[in-house]
């Protein structure tokens, strides 16, 4: 639904039109583009209060910047709405995230304005420092390059990185650290404490601005003056915070902080330091949220609300007549506790998604059991390998896509040494409107071909907890659990825990001519496809792996010698999924028969709602049906399940 923008913004389509304006105008500006993306996601959805918190920056620099010439780089992209709506895409926001629209992060295909992808956090410097370099190389010294970094994403490792390399590059980049004190949830760690204490130092931010104005008195002499001025600015900066300046020590010029919602301010500094050269660090005080009061009060609830009243404040939710299954991740952050009362060896942890895992739960239970470690997958999964190592049984909770990020700490940390991790992986599969960056495609394929590793999926949440139940038994070693995004298929799932044969799979109904073979959630599309099959006189049999390593032999030698034909149906990649292992069972084992693989195929799929994406995928209900059909089974043979 298109929404109409105010006086000054309707005008602007391109940053070439804001720059017409006047500097006094865009406090107006500003004002306009919050209201406008507060008008748009309250009716259309998206994520929210992030891109609310940084409108005075966006509008800063899009008016100081000669962009796309000078290369501005967006950590995440929950906060470039802001700069999506000035550059070039007012008129297609209504359809940001939705099937066949606007990405909900920057995207270099979607706009010549976005300078590089993301959706994962924490690659803005590297990414504008290797542009830097670049520019470097080809003589464009008049170019800037511009990373805007939320501190939340400054504690994953690779933020760490690139600062360290910048520092000693002298390329032309400026870092623009969002202090929000926010990531989804309250920021955690060190460098939360340290921003902190730079942000509340009274004496170091009174005496800031006069000493910053005698010091570019004293620069002006000369080089040799310009060195000492240097000197003396470090050295005042130390005293004052009582404490070396931790981005000075990495060779940054650190500048700040300063009110981020203070546009003409941040337009004057930004023109400053365009004029500065070398790595700079400027450091902006923001409020996630900013404008929206209920949204500045709870910022965790309003990172990406949903619909919304966006008078009342009212978050609109389906009302349902009858109770409805819950998500897999609240059926997760239920069961570790029941599960974590009864072993004390249990251990809860998640980079930096608590809220989003559902382990906040236990966090709140059991405070001293449970972790965030910030955003740093990396970490987690050798903190967790720590754990285990003093016998203790670290459930490691990590969307799938993130977990590609601490690939080789699953492999050099956990899986040679056989340490009883349980990485739980959320989001697995295709994750909906967040898009590729987001979907869990390639887990199944990427933990399969690791030695000593466990690889499930439950198919309802009764079979989530069961396998929860599984890993935490003794000598289990490297367990993983994956489970999608989105509500389970059972309403009574609070069911007594069990343990489960690891590598048996289950027969969900027999049937005649066609063995279709599928792991996870997806199996619910195959039993809603197989009644519809059932009644047009097809009756395939269905078989619920639950493992793809190890792999049921016995019920896949079952399969292979009754039927001729096989589809296997699974919500990740195609490449090394579980088609791919049932493939290999069957060359190894002699066997020789039809097999139709329905997965993720080898190309990148785009954002939208689950549903349309698996039909876009073709194993959807009705994808799996017309493919029975298409394999010319014969109808009228009628089983009778079991």
């Amino acid at each position: 639904m298109q929404v109409p923008a105010g006086n000054l913004l309707e005008k602007i389509n391109y940053p070439s039109d804001l720059k017409q304006l006047k500097a006094e105008e865009l406090k107006q500006v500003c004002q306009e583009l919050r209201q406008y993306i507060i008008d748009v996601v309250s009716v259309n959805g998206g994520h929210f209060a992030a891109s609310l918190g940084v409108v005075e920056l966006t509008v800063a620099l899009q008016y100081v910047l000669n962009t796309p010439y000078d290369q501005l780089v967006w950590d995440v992209g929950h906060q470039a709405y802001g700069h999506k709506i000035l550059t070039g895409r007012r008129e297609k926001f209504h359809t940001n995230r939705v099937y066949k629209g606007m990405s909900g992060f920057p995207k270099r295909s979607e706009s010549e304005y976005d300078t590089f992808g993301v959706g994962h956090s924490s690659t803005s410097v590297s990414a504008a420092l290797g542009m830097a370099v670049a520019s470097q190389y080809k003589g464009e010294t008049d170019r800037q390059h511009v990373a805007v970094i939320g501190d939340g994403a400054m504690t994953a490792g690779i933020a760490f990185e690139a600062l360290n390399h910048a520092g000693i590059e002298n390329s032309n980049i400026l870092v623009i650290l969002n202090d929000n004190n926010m990531s989804i949830d309250p920021n955690v760690g060190a460098l939360k404490e340290y921003l902190t204490d730079i942000a509340i130092s009274k004496p170091y931010n009174r005496f800031r601005d006069d000493i910053a104005h005698v010091l570019a008195k004293i620069s002006a002499i000369g080089p040799d003056a310009y060195k000492i001025a240097q000197k003396l600015e470090k050295s005042i900066k130390g005293t004052l915070l009582k404490k070396s300046n931790f981005f000075e020590a990495l060779k940054f010029r650190y500048f700040g902080p300063i009110d981020g919602h203070d546009v003409e301010h941040l337009v004057k500094v930004l023109r400053d330091l365009r004029d500065i050269p070398g790595p700079k660090l400027l450091h902006c005080i923001t409020v996630k949220g900013k404008g929206y009061a209920l949204a500045e009060k709870d910022q965790t609830k309003w990172h990406a609300p949903g619909l919304f009243d966006k008078i009342t404040g009212e978050i609109k939710k389906t009302k349902q007549d009858k109770p409805q299954p819950p998500k897999y991740q609240d059926v997760f952050g239920h069961t570790i506790i029941e599960l974590a009362e009864q072993n004390p060896k249990i251990m809860g942890i998640t980079p930096a998604m608590p809220s989003g895992s559902s382990l906040n739960l236990m966090m709140k239970a059991m405070p001293n059991r449970a972790f965030d470690v910030g955003i740093a997958e990396q970490h987690a999964v050798t903190f967790s390998a720590g754990l285990a190592t003093q016998g203790l049984i670290p459930f490691c909770n990590i969307y799938s896509s993130f977990m590609q990020r601490a690939y080789d700490q699953v492999i050099h940390d956990v899986a040679i040494q056989k340490l009883n991790v349980v990485f739980c992986l959320d989001r697995a599969g295709i994750a909906g409107a967040d898009g590729p960056t987001h979907h869990g495609a390639y887990d199944l394929a990427y933990m399969r071909c690791i030695p000593n590793m466990t690889v499930s999926a439950p198919m309802n949440e009764e079979e989530l907890r069961n396998l929860m139940f599984t890993a935490q038994q003794d000598n289990m070693g490297p367990f993983v659990i994956r489970y999608p995004r989105g509500n389970g298929v059972m309403v009574d799932w609070q069911r007594p825990l069990k343990a489960i044969k690891v590598g048996k799979g289950r027969k969900i109904c027999d049937g005649d001519d066609v063995a279709i073979l599928t792991i996870g959630h997806i199996g619910n599309e195959v039993v809603k496809a197989t009644t519809e099959l059932n009644a047009e006189g097809y009756y395939p049999a269905h078989f619920d792996l639950r493992f793809v390593k190890p792999l049921d032999e016995t019920l896949l030698h079952d399969v292979f010698k009754k039927f001729s034909k096989i589809i296997t149906v699974e919500d990740g990649c195609l490449n090394g999924g579980m088609g791919s292992a049932v493939l290999e069972f069957m060359a190894d084992n002699n066997y020789n028969a039809q097999v139709v693989r329905l997965g993720i195929p080898d190309t990148v799929i785009e954002h939208g709602e689950q549903p349309e994406l698996w039909a876009e995928c073709g194993y959807d209900a009705k994808g799996i049906a017309a493919q029975v059909k298409l394999l010319g089974i014969q109808q009228n043979k009628h089983i009778i399940a079991s």
